[in-house]
């Protein structure tokens, strides 16, 4: 096994678990180091993060009902709502076993799932969202975060489960609609009925986070259709299909991610699911490596400034959090 580091210009590990930065930090030791959830430095760095920025403004700012902002299906206003705020708070690392983020999980699975299952971004008043209004980008993000936070046996997450995967092949799928996921095979009118490659990153960062073990032969099939076309192109180009130019933001690394994905969380996706060394995405690889400065560390060009509960990373600088992501994904391709 090669040592990751070697292909760094610096070694960042040491800055990047500074015990300041907690939750980068707790994040750090599980995914860079290996260490379990039980471990005391991971426990430590754990309960330290929930109690430090920029988890505690999240938090601070919860409704004792639950939601953020006001009631209702979440999504708005971005990125501050209650839709958001779950979303993020799971890419920190903070722990489902607190109440306040349980509270918040609950509050999602009343008021934002539809009677079709999946996720919806709109909705009147105490209504729960159109079924038509259920899109891959916010259903995956939703999805990975109650995955992630403890509530994948609840039926409400089975059946965002059982939508996503079905909707992505047409197996078995009752109905597509011409203002949400128009077709199988992550077809979304937002990207013009055409396949969307940010919604496929999301869907598939959540089926990564089920057992492998625990995988319905409907979530396996979406999960080797969803593979197919992330690696249809060189992901270094980011050539989705799309209804405009390629955006931009492909190739701003930043953190957190919203409906937004770039380059770096195509990459993360497939490592999760164990798609790191395909050789397709070597000049994804040289790419990212290129990104890095003269100590190992990736700028964020995507931070949210100015537009979350509270400012994670300045724009333009040496960030943690992307230089996290970058390390874990050359960790697995070395590996």
């Amino acid at each position: 096994m090669q040592d990751w580091r070697r292909v760094l210009n610096a070694d960042p590990l040491p800055w990047l678990l500074e015990p300041e930065d907690a939750a980068v930090r707790h994040m750090a030791l599980q995914f860079l180091l290996d260490r379990p959830a039980e471990d005391a430095q991971v426990i430590d760095a754990c309960n330290l993060a929930m109690l430090s920025e920029p988890i505690a403004s999240i938090l601070a700012n919860q409704h004792p009902d639950g939601y953020w902002v006001k009631p209702g299906h979440g999504y708005s206003p971005k990125y501050t709502g209650t839709v958001w705020s779950i979303i993020i708070l799971d890419q920190l690392g903070a722990t489902g076993a607190d109440p306040r983020v349980s509270a918040g999980c609950e509050y999602v699975l009343s008021h934002t799932a539809t009677t079709r299952g999946g996720f919806g971004f709109s909705g009147s008043g105490a209504k729960r969202p159109s079924p038509s209004s259920v899109v891959h980008c916010l259903n995956g993000n939703l999805l990975r975060a109650l995955i992630g936070f403890g509530w994948l046996d609840d039926e409400r997450t089975q059946q965002s489960l059982d939508w996503q995967a079905r909707s992505i092949t047409g197996d078995d799928f009752d109905r597509y609609y011409k203002s949400g996921t128009t077709g199988p095979g992550f077809a979304c009118f937002i990207n013009g009925a055409l396949p969307c490659g940010w919604g496929a990153v999301k869907a598939l960062r959540a089926l990564a986070r089920i057992p492998v073990h625990r995988r319905e032969p409907s979530v396996q099939a979406a999960i080797d259709q969803g593979v197919a076309f992330l690696l249809s192109c060189d992901p270094a180009t980011a050539a989705y299909p799309t209804s405009s130019k390629v955006s931009d933001s492909w190739f701003k690394l930043g953190f957190p991610s919203g409906y937004v994905a770039d380059v770096l969380q195509v990459c993360e996706a497939l490592s999760e699911l164990g798609h790191a060394k395909d050789p397709r995405l070597k000049h994804t690889i040289d790419w990212l490596l290129s990104k890095q400065d003269s100590a190992g560390r990736w700028r964020n060009q995507s931070a949210y400034t100015h537009k979350l509960w509270i400012d994670i990373e300045k724009q333009g600088a040496p960030s943690k959090w992307v230089t996290l992501r970058a390390c874990y994904v050359l960790k697995n391709v070395l590996a």
